[in-house]
């Protein structure tokens, strides 16, 4: 799964928005983003299968520091901690990012996802194997995503809104570059393409949130504007 990992991050916003959108992208793809390393280091493995699945050339063969139930977990609560000073609901929020990728990756995934490293049960409902399928679940998802997102953060000058909507397009777009284009040439070359797109993403969305706004943040200051202009009357007369 990619842009549904991005519809939650979007989605999250309105439950810690004081958290930036770059912050919740991190959250959310941080999985993925331990990944590539452990690839580099050769401590787990992929290998290019063109026709493992409809969606994806890959077949992930060994990945249970980072893609096991367990490993998700440990890296939701270390993650979680890591941020405490944020608050202790946005801690939480983020940690829940980090959580959902592994359930989000069962729905597509064959079954390839370990328990706990060293497990014998492999879990994945298989999505991947019909393309038509995968596109309507995700898509949905990173629509609705967006929605919430932008309800409840309005643009606040016109970068917001060039920022956000480029990267919303960008992200489509390498989405279907992913399906129809040809295999990566070698496995280095997902896990430097992996990291550089990782970075990428999160700076990105963090420029496009820092021109945008809270609703509940515009609220209280529209409340608090209102309330000086009647103390300000009220002494005046």
């Amino acid at each position: 799964m990619f842009v549904g990992h991005a519809a939650v991050a979007l989605a999250a916003k309105p439950l810690a928005p004081r958290v930036s959108l770059g912050l919740l992208f991190v959250a959310a793809y941080w999985i993925d983003i331990v990944w590539p390393v452990l690839l580099l280091a050769g401590v787990e493995r992929v290998e290019i299968r063109p026709g493992d699945t409809a969606f994806t050339p890959l077949a992930f063969v060994h990945y249970p520091w980072t893609h096991s139930l367990t490993a998700a977990l440990v890296w939701s609560v270390l993650f979680s901690a890591a941020f405490l000073r944020l608050g202790r609901r946005a801690a939480l929020v983020l940690g829940l990012l980090v959580a959902s990728h592994w359930f989000l990756d069962a729905l597509v995934h064959r079954p390839d996802l370990p328990l706990w490293p060293g497990s014998a049960a492999l879990i994945g409902l298989g999505l991947w194997n019909s393309i038509a399928a995968t596109l309507l679940v995700e898509g949905a998802l990173f629509a609705a995503g967006v929605a919430i997102y932008v309800r409840h953060a309005p643009v606040r000058d016109a970068t917001g809104a060039f920022a956000f909507w480029a990267l919303i397009g960008f992200l489509v777009l390498a989405y279907v570059a992913n399906i129809v284009g040809p295999p990566p040439p070698s496995v280095s070359t997902i896990a430097y393409a992996g990291l550089a797109g990782g970075a990428l993403f999160a700076a990105w969305a963090w420029w496009a949130d820092r021109h945008r706004g809270s609703v509940k943040a515009q609220m209280g200051a529209v409340m608090s504007l209102l309330s000086s202009q009647l103390r300000n009357t009220w002494r005046d007369s």
